[in-house]
């Protein structure tokens, strides 16, 4: 089979189209044949991760230690990138009664990675269902990352009908969903902030509001919040208390120590929450977005797709910051 194959660290030129030998199917395994995968901001710092320090990655230290250890500390443990999937079955293991032959089917594979290749064999407990009807393979590949990610974290946040969130990074890949499900799914009203560029992306994701952050004083117009979602961490607790509610809620997708030093001191001290949120998606939770997706309150956006032998490209483009939507690579 033909796969997507990394051997060393570095910028996206590491990348190279081989030959691989098809996987086989374990006894509980199913064996996909890959339609589409997506470029996320996994698969950018896998292929990047010899040059990114722990100052410049968005985890504390531990964190950066361990996944330096997982994708493989002088080079690549996992040669082949790609979390996000959709496909057809082609073979199941003997065991398997999830699935059948032919069944159309979407899923993430989070670190374990493996989707930038024709083939892959994957668990069939693992977080992967048969595909939401009124999506075609590269808008199915393009849901599970972000789409798990910001179910979860709303759930942690314990987001209420009728509450107004703040979401910082609202249209990026985790964001743009987080926009959609506090909205559709939660029945919150939301504010979205980001680049001048993407105002009307975000719009178009139904945001009630949308703030520019690039303009001056855009944050500090007096508005408060039952909860601002901060994606990538951007803002402290202490520049956002004042944004707050009495009982308000700040959520760090991403975080560094001092985050986790400030909710420590609001659990005790303040009737305001600093909360840094791990996302622990499962299967169950992939079943519910394929629900939201099938009844209309959630739908994915994909801005471009590259064929397999150009997922150099793809990388490049993801990384230029252009894309309004999923970046597809499509196999």
């Amino acid at each position: 089979m033909k796969a997507i194959v990394y051997t060393d660290y570095g910028a996206p030129n590491v990348l190279q189209l081989k030959e691989m030998p098809k996987p086989r199917p374990g006894e509980n395994e199913i064996l996909v044949k890959i339609n589409a995968t997506t470029v996320n901001y996994g698969e950018i710092t896998a292929r990047n991760f010899s040059n990114i320090s722990p100052g410049d990655f968005n985890m504390p230290r531990p964190f950066w230690l361990a996944a330096r250890v997982a994708f493989g500390l002088r080079k690549p443990k996992n040669g082949i990138l790609g979390s996000e999937f959709s496909g057809e079955i082609e073979a199941v293991g003997k065991d398997v009664r999830r699935f059948i032959v032919g069944d159309e089917v979407f899923g993430y594979r989070g670190e374990q990675m493996g989707a930038y290749a024709e083939y892959l064999a994957t668990p069939a407990n693992d977080i992967v269902a048969v595909k939401p009807t009124n999506l075609s393979y590269e808008e199915a590949a393009s849901l599970p990352y972000g789409a798990l990610m910001a179910l979860n974290l709303l759930r942690k946040a314990a987001l209420q009908q009728g509450e107004r969130i703040l979401i910082i990074g609202a249209s990026g890949g985790i964001g743009s969903f987080a926009v959609q499900l506090a909205k559709e799914a939660f029945g919150a009203e939301v504010t979205g902030v980001s680049s001048q560029a993407k105002v009307e992306y975000v719009q178009s994701l139904g945001a009630d509001n949308v703030i520019d952050y690039s303009q001056d004083g855009a944050m500090h117009g007096g508005e408060q919040y039952d909860l601002i979602l901060d994606i990538l961490g951007r803002r402290s607790f202490t520049q956002s208390q004042r944004m707050l509610t009495p009982s308000g809620r700040h959520v760090f997708a991403s975080f560094k120590a001092g985050a986790l030093m400030q909710m420590l001191r609001t659990s005790v001290f303040s009737s305001k929450k600093a909360i840094c949120a791990l996302a622990s998606p499962t299967v169950d939770d992939l079943l519910k977005i394929k629900g939201f997706v099938e009844t209309g309150k959630l739908r994915p956006v994909v801005d471009r797709t590259f064929p397999l032998e150009k997922s150099d490209q793809a990388h490049k483009y993801y990384e230029s910051g252009q894309a309004c939507g999923k970046v597809v690579i499509t196999v």
